[in-house]
């Protein structure tokens, strides 16, 4: 049987009997668990035994690793977000200050 890869996360992998692929998105080896997903958004989990039992392969991620999560706006997916979240300050009007002084 061949060696199997030590299970990383975000890493990609395909089992060789289903020819599933799927990536590590979780490990905790302290409740003996290595959660998966499924290219098609499935979750799994296996146990540490089991992983080093099973014909895993690592793979390149595939091109459209992302197609489940349609819904997934391109931040989310662990790219770079320049922006910084805090309000444009040219949308703010002298209210918007008042009010916060008000409420110390």
């Amino acid at each position: 049987m061949p060696t199997v890869a030590d299970p990383l996360i975000e890493n990609w992998y395909q089992d060789a009997e289903t020819g599933r692929s799927f990536r590590v998105v979780a490990l905790d080896e302290e409740n003996d668990s290595i959660e998966i997903q499924y290219l098609n958004g499935d979750l799994g989990e296996f146990d540490f035994v089991s992983w080093y039992e099973s014909p895993f392969a690592p793979i390149e991620p595939p091109e459209d690793w992302s197609a489940p999560f349609d819904d997934v706006e391109t931040d989310d997916l662990g790219y770079t977000d320049p922006d910084l979240h805090e309000p444009d300050q040219r949308d703010l009007t002298l209210d918007d200050f008042l009010n916060e002084e008000d409420e110390y």
